[in-house]
């Protein structure tokens, strides 16, 4: 016998059935909202250029004048760099950005080396993927390479990271000693930088990313490899003929590079999941490193009035 209920009975089942669904569909956005809410809480720039600071680039040109120890300096593509900084030990950002060019670098350095171009080079197309806006704020990052000191020097240089403040570090896997990885603290965002196969002249070791320039050189990186493994055989003693010419190309090399834009040469890549304890090589660290206080004070709040005394009231 047909119970007569229960055309009245499905109805409800279906409104239970579907509320239900609806409960378990609001639960899924609500935690959806609140993970991407708090990824991009993680991840949220320390400030945005025009929407809530105005930083002013561009009001000193970056001296690109070629000299006898920067001859590079001249090239249509030399990297340069708009740098953000602070004001002394314990103040604000500038409201202005100061330039820095290969001749800043070299004067750093002490010569003009070609690892320090590459470095340059390197870190000028991470640094268009980590500042956009191409404003490089020095205090949020951090910087690993490898231990050759005209690398280590050009991402010190850069980026303000130092050994002792333990956002320095030298790379665990040696074939990565002609790249660098530049990280952002405030975006969480770590990019691998380097040269691109068919620039690179570093005997027995291998180019880290996937790709290859589409330019022939005018100086072939197998000559410059195997002069240098003569220099190197030679235990510190070369012949003056071979100081000569290796000086020669490697200052050829470079400055045939950066008569092209870098992005033929250099190759960057954003890290996923990055770990700086996974890169570093924990041996090279400083035990105890100093907790960095000279940028805590860059979004201090201004006084009330710009003439003001201690207690805020206007003079």
């Amino acid at each position: 016998m047909d119970d007569p209920c229960a055309d009245r009975r499905f109805p409800e089942d279906e409104k239970m059935k579907m509320f239900s669904q609806n409960l378990q569909m609001i639960f899924f956005l609500f935690l959806l909202l609140t993970v991407g809410w708090r990824a991009a809480e993680a991840g949220d720039p320390t400030y945005r250029q025009g929407e809530d600071i105005f930083i002013e680039t561009g009001v000193e040109a970056p001296d690109r004048a070629p000299t006898w120890y920067a001859p590079m300096a001249g090239q249509p593509y030399a990297p340069s760099f708009e740098m953000l900084a602070t004001r002394g030990t314990q103040g604000r950002y500038y409201p202005y950005t100061y330039p820095v060019s290969l001749k800043d670098m070299i004067r750093f350095h002490g010569h003009d080396c070609e690892g320090t171009i590459h470095a340059a080079a390197s870190a000028r197309v991470a640094f268009d993927i980590l500042f956009p806006d191409g404003i490089i704020d020095r205090s949020v990052l951090w910087g690993i390479s490898g231990t050759s000191p005209c690398w280590s020097d050009a991402v010190a240089f850069l980026t303000g990271a130092r050994m002792q403040y333990g956002n320095l570090g030298f790379f665990k896997d040696a074939r990565y000693s002609h790249a660098i990885i530049l990280y952002r603290e405030d975006t969480e965002v770590a990019v691998l930088a380097t040269w691109k196969k068919g620039i690179n002249n570093i005997p027995g070791e291998p180019v880290m990313l996937p790709e290859a320039i589409d330019w022939t050189p005018a100086v072939d990186p197998e000559i410059v490899m195997a002069l240098k493994t003569e220099v190197k055989a030679a235990g510190g003693t070369p012949t003056p003929y071979q100081v000569d010419r290796l000086r020669f190309l490697q200052w050829k090399h470079v400055n045939d590079i950066l008569s092209r834009p870098l992005a033929q040469s250099y190759q960057a890549r954003v890290l996923e999941d990055f770990e700086w304890g996974e890169w570093i090589n924990p041996a090279k660290e400083v035990g105890e490193p100093h907790v960095r206080s000279d940028t805590r004070l860059k979004n201090y709040p201004y006084r009330d009035s710009p003439i003001s005394g201690p207690d805020g009231t206007p003079n």
